[in-house]
């Protein structure tokens, strides 16, 4: 029950902090989009961009890394099999939450230029974790489904690193364009996920400029 605790002291804080808002002591400082819904959609849409935005570069440039380099290859795979999911459709219903918010805050007849720009880039991000969710990452996870059984067959995949899986390949042309296959699904796959991650970094960019700090 562990996450039960984690979860509600972060409710705890999140409450501390709308309680001791300026929109909840009576401030005007933020003209009419103060008052009403407009403070907790602008929480959404935050909250819901910095947790995908986070996130993506967790696992796109640490965790993911690390990992390979730690862990027997068919090990990392088969947890890779598993995380992924959870990661597309995390980040998916994040990039929803944050469009439809920053759609809500910003119509568009009456946005302008950049927050067209920005609205755009977060459906970008949207579209491209909707790609990877029901058609990459299946495919690659099947791919590698496929290849686990050939590898196993020639006794390796619990090491860790290619190199083992590089030498059968030379010998084993059923594995090499196995290995082919699954580089070029897994190639298309990280492309869409680093195209979500850049145009969250984008919106990170306009969120900067928006600060005053």
């Amino acid at each position: 029950m562990a996450w039960i605790t984690r979860f509600l002291t972060a409710v705890a804080f999140l409450a501390v902090g709308v309680i001791f808002s300026p929109e909840t002591f009576g401030s005007k400082s933020g003209g009419p989009h103060s008052l009403g819904l407009y403070p907790f959609i602008k929480l959404a849409h935050l909250l819901s961009f910095s947790t995908a935005f986070g996130a993506a570069l967790w696992v796109t440039f640490i965790g993911g890394i690390i990992m390979f380099k730690n862990l027997p290859r068919h090990q990392f795979g088969n947890l890779q099999s598993k995380m992924f999911p959870a990661y597309f459709s995390m980040v998916g219903v994040c990039c929803a939450i944050s469009v439809a918010a920053f759609g809500y805050l910003h119509p568009w007849k009456s946005a302008t230029t950049p927050e067209k720009y920005q609205l755009g880039f977060l459906l970008s991000a949207f579209a491209f974790n909707l790609s990877n969710l029901f058609v990459f990452s299946p495919m690659t996870i099947e791919m590698m489904k496929q290849r686990h059984k050939v590898e196993r067959e020639a006794n390796i995949g619990d090491e860790i690193g290619w190199s083992k899986n590089q030498e059968a390949a030379k010998t084993n042309p059923k594995l090499a364009a196995m290995n082919k296959k699954f580089g070029m699904i897994h190639g298309l796959s990280s492309l869409a996920n680093i195209m979500s991650f850049g145009s969250l970094a984008m919106h990170s960019w306009y969120l900067a400029g928006k600060l005053n700090l």
